[in-house]
């Protein structure tokens, strides 16, 4: 059993022993090796590495694009309102060893990172009105901070892809008085469309009666000319009626003047030989 037992150990301890000069580094990551402390060599990539037991020591780097989400901070726009900043920053080690000089640890790192990226965000967004920031501009003051942080962090060994504003939100001792503003000028600008409007409809309006008014006198000079060349015209057959049998014409004038002299209740005193009556006389 003893015998057993020292074999279990010998060989744990030449396991153990033969596996201290090697180490392995992962394809998601990149290495130093430190000797007694201070980095030699270059960064060291993926696989299987051998290195100097007790002597030497590796320090490895995540090499992955990474996402630091950092805590929300207050930054004064450029017409002094405060707004409630919550930004990340997307960013990997380019560089192992130059990050390990500058910065050692992720810890150290994010630290740096953290105080370069709202310090570019207070200066760009000091540079500009709370509403272009909410609104317009965020994009280009975005692009301009992201390029300002990624050459500050060059020379930690870090590479920036991207910082972006996640959220933006008032201090809620400025979010009523702000509200309250911004309705304000919305009733404004309502009022002022209201006014616009209802002088374009005053506009239209007199438009549509002046012009109805010049298409009524148009259609009522043409009928009135209708009127006129109709009445030359009946004139004119008539008088080529009378012309070719006056006897006839008198006749159904005669008879149209009875019709509409006389009706079932009519009463008329008249003298026997009155010319009116000519052809009553006659009918009867």
């Amino acid at each position: 059993m003893n015998k057993n037992i020292g074999f279990y150990l010998i060989f744990i301890i030449l396991i153990i022993g033969f596996s201290q000069p090697f180490y392995l580094v992962d394809e998601t990551q990149r290495a130093i090796v430190l000797q007694l402390g201070k980095p030699i060599g270059d960064a060291v990539g993926p696989g299987i590495h051998f290195k100097i037991p007790v002597i030497q020591q590796v320090q490895k780097y995540d090499y992955r694009i990474l996402e630091y989400d950092s805590p929300p901070a207050e930054v004064i726009t450029k017409d002094k309102k405060t707004l409630v900043v919550d930004n990340y920053t997307r960013w990997r080690i380019y560089d192992p060893l130059l990050f390990y000089r500058t910065a050692r640890t992720i810890s150290r790192g994010l630290a740096r990172l953290d105080d370069i990226v709202y310090s570019e965000l207070r200066v760009a967004l000091g540079r500009y009105n709370l509403i272009d920031i909410v609104s317009s501009k965020r994009n280009e003051i975005m692009a301009n901070v992201t390029r300002n942080v990624k050459k500050e962090l060059k020379k930690y060994g870090v590479e920036v892809i991207d910082v972006r504003i996640k959220r933006t939100d008032l201090p809620p001792e400025n979010q009523k008085a702000i509200y309250a503003r911004m309705r304000s000028e919305r009733e404004r600008e309502a009022k002022q469309y209201r006014s616009e409007g209802a002088e374009q409809a005053a506009i239209i309006r007199a438009k549509a009666d002046k012009d109805r008014a010049v298409i009524l006198a148009e259609a009522n000079k043409k009928a009135q000319i209708l009127m006129g060349e109709g009445d030359a015209l009946a004139t004119k057959i008539y008088a080529e009626a009378y012309k070719k049998d006056p006897k006839f014409f008198d006749l159904l004038r005669s008879f149209d003047a009875y019709k509409r002299g006389f009706d079932a209740n009519s009463r008329l005193v008249m003298s026997s030989d009155n010319e009116f009556l000519n052809y009553m006389e006659k009918i009867k």
